[in-house]
């Protein structure tokens, strides 16, 4: 989701829910602590130099029981940070404190801001001769020659 499309989201919002993968909510009393431009310059493992870019939204269980995050001080804090940090249009990244900082994407069902999984990926494929999807192999086609059976003297 681009910061275009949250704006316009919020815009028809009375409240602001988070949820995770798994299902849970993120607990009402969060806060969004960041908005920020994240840039990334890196090579990747083929040699291509490579620059990524994303809005980053913190959010922070707070024990702040009193205070609610309202979606129109959602898009003020947002569009602030367009302005100052001069940031585009740019894809949304959250992060989340789960056993470490979490990093997800983020999407919307109509109700909640869905909390969406992120892998990581091998962006030079070609070049490092690394096979489309998984391979499946079964253990039966297998040369069983080759195996270590017991009592082979192999292990």
């Amino acid at each position: 989701m681009k910061l275009s499309e949250i704006k316009n989201k919020l815009s028809q919002l009375d409240n602001i829910a988070f949820q995770l993968p798994n299902g849970e909510l993120v607990p009402t009393n969060f806060h969004v602590t960041e908005v920020g431009k994240i840039t990334k310059n890196f090579i990747d493992c083929g040699g291509t130099v490579r620059k990524e870019e994303v809005a980053n939204f913190q959010l922070w269980d707070a024990n702040d029981y009193d205070h609610r995050l309202h979606p129109e001080k959602l898009v003020k804090i947002i569009e602030l940070s367009e302005k100052v940090l001069e940031i585009g249009d740019l894809e949304i990244e959250v992060e989340y404190q789960g056993e470490t900082i979490q990093k997800f994407g983020l999407d919307f069902d109509g109700k909640n801001f869905l909390l969406t999984t992120k892998q990581t990926d091998c962006l030079a494929k070609d070049k490092c001769d690394i096979p489309e999807g998984k391979l499946n192999v079964k253990l039966s086609d297998l040369n069983s020659e080759a195996a270590c059976t017991p009592g082979g003297n192999c292990c």
